[in-house]
């Protein structure tokens, strides 16, 4: 189009800056902006706030906070693309200052800018904006959607407010399974293990089907849940569900039969992480201090000739332990 010397608008470059971003072309995309400037589009809200979206994009938030303070015309699209690329980067303070420079200019949210919002929010435990934003919600009379329904339950459980994340959830007519996952989190989150346990049966009742996350979060549960044949049912739910479990899945079950002192299931858990990463030292090591605490010093040889055989190196490290009052030198993979 350049080449054929065909003029260019405003609706030329948002497609073009679109592409760009999406490509996270950052050469092309100065370029591209160099031509904005030269032929006069920077007053152009749109593609300023393409040049926005472009630079957030990449991760370059300087230069999308200096292309936003040029900016003569913004709107709430251009304070929404600055708040989300802030919480792409990690930097949920940043975002939520935005978000407050917004309000006392008095641009109001719309629905998207609320949902980045409420992860900032969930991301620095500032549950008072939350709870500001879901009263806002109401004022404004939105639609209890899943996405915005789901950001408010994400933000109350991640501050502390679970109950808050219930009501939000049974208001909701529609739910997914990062809604579910949210309130399962939650709920684990704040040790009501059973309470989580509950929800996730529950969910699969109501015809939702669990990913990892959601298995993640209820094994997160069972370490928290005081029923005696916890680790067990959560040994079952991973061989039923329809998926193979990953190492996140085998990670989580290990942690809790750890912090329970279940050293059958522990042993059990660890031997899939082998299996699953035959290349991983670190669970080659949980299975030789396993063995070394019971005692079971063939299978910690066993451990270490199977490293060996698979041509894995580990430093050793030299303990001692007393057995039947009697100094024997102890090397344990540490």
């Amino acid at each position: 189009m350049h080449r054929n010397s065909i003029p260019v608008n405003h609706y030329s470059f948002p497609f073009v800056l679109k592409a760009l971003a999406d490509l996270k072309l950052i050469r092309d995309g100065v370029s591209v902006h160099a031509h904005v400037i030269k032929l006069g589009f920077l007053n152009d809200v749109y593609v300023g706030n393409s040049l926005l979206n472009l630079y957030a994009a990449i991760g370059d938030m300087d230069l999308c906070g200096k292309m936003f303070d040029e900016m003569p015309l913004r709107d709430v699209v251009s304070w929404t693309v600055v708040i989300s690329g802030f919480n792409e980067a990690g930097c949920f303070d940043d975002s939520l200052i935005a978000f407050e420079r917004m309000r006392s200019e008095g641009v109001m949210p719309n629905r998207v800018t609320a949902v980045n919002a409420l992860a900032a929010c969930a991301g620095l435990g500032a549950v008072d904006m939350g709870v500001w934003i879901h009263e806002y919600v109401k004022r404004s009379g939105w639609e209890m959607d899943v996405i915005l329904g789901t950001s408010l339950i994400d933000m109350y459980a991640k501050c502390g407010r679970i109950e808050e994340g219930l009501h939000v959830f049974d208001e909701m007519t529609e739910r997914n399974v990062f809604t579910w996952n949210a309130i399962i989190k939650g709920l684990a989150l704040s040790k009501s293990g059973k309470e989580a346990i509950k929800c996730f049966y529950r969910m699969e009742d109501e015809g939702i089907q669990p990913d990892e996350v959601t298995l993640i979060a209820v094994l997160s549960a069972c370490v928290h849940s005081v029923r005696s044949k916890c680790l067990d049912e959560a040994l079952c739910l991973i061989r039923e569900m329809p998926f193979e479990p990953t190492v996140s899945i085998w990670g989580a079950l290990l942690a809790g039969c750890r912090a329970q002192a279940n050293s059958e299931l522990s042993e059990t858990a660890a031997w899939k992480l082998v299996e699953l990463e035959p290349h991983n030292c670190a669970y080659y090591v949980m299975l030789s201090n396993l063995y070394a605490e019971k005692g079971r010093w063939n299978d910690v040889e066993k451990v270490r000739k199977l490293m060996k055989d698979r041509g894995l190196k580990k430093d050793m490290g030299s303990s001692t332990v007393e057995l039947e009052n009697k100094e024997r030198p102890l090397e344990l993979i540490a």
